[in-house]
């Protein structure tokens, strides 16, 4: 069995009090909201009028305006979905650890495991999606076009590297550039798995939604609670992988 993250639920007695569901309900209300989540989605629902999604995609694969080629474009979605990968990590890195966070390294990690957390629900989804839908491809290789998991994957890493940045010390004019980066590269790697083919626009639209709406999410639930917040979420190395566990105090 190749190494994995295991992810578990975990529920810790400790002292007395409620769970915050409050919480939980708020941020899955505001991350709702977001413009990145309910826009991509209107958008995919624009899609289905006439043909417009079938149209657009067999000009895009013709035509490859922006990559070139088809083989372009799929290589194109990789990198940018590894960049987006990359450029998380480093907003971990460079995001403030702050006095009450029980040390740098358990900051960090504590950082990494939401983000780890968001992609790992994120995948989940959207594996259940396309099962669920079986939508072929344009090119025909199978019949897991909806929703895209580049779009997805490369969302939910950006929308949490926009969060660390609002943390990180920086002038206005810079932290609206890398934000504006973040979110073309969700964009590009969106826009390359339909011009290579590998999905319709209207299935990326919805991979971005999901993606933006999970890491939204994640990020308002586990980085923006008090230090004394009664659900945590952490990570411990295990044998053949880790440990994501989510922590609920009552």
């Amino acid at each position: 069995m190749r190494p994995a993250i295991l992810l578990v639920a975990c529920c810790a007695v400790s002292a007395c009090g409620s769970l915050s569901w409050d919480h939980v309900g708020e941020s899955a209300r505001e991350a709702a909201r977001n413009p990145w989540v309910w826009g991509p989605l209107a958008g995919a629902a624009v899609f289905q009028l006439d043909s417009w999604d079938e149209d657009v995609s067999e000009w895009a694969r013709d035509e490859t305006p922006i990559f070139g080629s088809e083989g372009s474009a799929q290589d194109w979605s990789d990198d940018l979905r590894n960049a987006a990968v990359a450029g998380y990590a480093v907003s971990v890195l460079a995001t403030p650890s702050g006095a009450g966070d029980g040390g740098w390294v358990a900051a960090k990690a504590r950082n990494a495991a939401v983000g780890v957390g968001a992609f790992a629900v994120t995948a989940g989804i959207t594996e259940g999606l396309k099962v669920a839908t079986s939508r072929e491809r344009p090119n025909g290789i199978d019949d897991k076009s909806l929703p895209s998991g580049h779009a997805a994957n490369a969302a939910v890493f950006n929308t949490l590297t926009v969060h660390n940045l609002q943390a990180i010390d920086m002038g206005p004019r810079l932290r609206t550039s890398l934000e504006i980066g973040a979110r073309a590269v969700t964009v590009g790697t969106a826009w390359a798995r339909v011009e290579s083919g590998d999905h319709y626009p209207s299935d990326v639209l919805v991979g971005m939604a999901l993606g933006n709406f999970m890491g939204a999410f994640f990020a308002q639930t586990f980085l923006g609670l008090e230090p004394d917040a009664r659900l945590a979420l952490g990570a411990e190395p295990v044998r053949g992988g880790a440990m994501l566990y989510w922590e609920m105090r009552f």
